[in-house]
């Protein structure tokens, strides 16, 4: 069973992705645990499927009840053991940013130990990872923070309801530059499903992994709501 550290910079869509990988994870037929750690996003939160999760079968280790705003030490217990579990699979959301990274330090001999793929989410269309050097700076500072290695770049340049295919096409080869001078692997880059007619598979010899919107922002909740 494989151990995922699924980073990236606010409005990179990392807990979209970490919720898609881990319902992927699952349908594949892994025991798989979904691990909050995101201490820096208050919006886009993985916890938020706890109760989705629960019937589909995935565990989500995330604070409870009236704390769930609250952060990571009260959990901290239940983090090692998931981590240290090696017969389940586990994904963490982790903050996107050198403070939210610095979250993985109490944890950072038991993912050592265990072995681990941390997948870094970058869109190229949000502020910080609009260019190769940003991008770079980005990875030197988020390892660092971490104290881990980034295994894998993730490319999901997306503009919502304004995505096109050439926007994407551009995130793809800035994520590929970065890949090339890094020698990070890169391979796969995002579509939401209600974009998958637009943006088509293979782009620059890449993978498109199509994923569900999950996560909705709290002013979309109010909109549905009628307010």
């Amino acid at each position: 069973m494989n151990l995922y550290v699924i980073i990236g910079a606010y409005g990179s869509g990392k807990s979209e992705y970490s919720v898609s990988l881990a319902r992927k994870l699952k349908a594949e037929g892994q025991d798989v645990v979904l691990v909050d750690m995101d201490v820096v996003n208050p919006y886009f939160r993985s916890r938020d499927v706890r109760d989705q999760f629960a019937e589909e079968g995935i565990e989500v280790i995330a604070p409870d009840g009236e704390f769930s705003h609250a952060d990571l030490p009260m959990i901290s217990p239940r983090i090692k053991g998931a981590i240290e579990n090696l017969t389940r699979t586990v994904v963490l959301d982790v903050g996107g940013d050198p403070a939210g990274c610095r979250t993985l330090g109490r944890f950072v001999d038991s993912i050592k130990s265990r072995g681990y793929r941390m997948q870094l989410v970058v869109n190229t269309l949000r502020p910080f990872t609009g260019t190769v050097p940003d991008i770079l700076a980005t990875i030197h500072a988020l390892e660092s923070a971490s104290h881990l290695k980034i295994s894998e770049l993730i490319c999901n340049t997306n503009l919502m309801e304004d995505t096109q295919t050439d926007l994407v096409q551009e995130g793809i080869r800035i994520v590929n530059e970065v890949s090339l001078q890094s020698g990070i692997h890169f391979e796969v880059y995002l579509v939401l499903d209600t974009y998958e007619d637009i943006v088509p598979d293979g782009i620059m010899n890449k993978s498109r992994q199509v994923m569900q919107y999950t996560l909705i922002k709290p002013w979309e909740k109010l909109h549905m709501r009628g307010i």
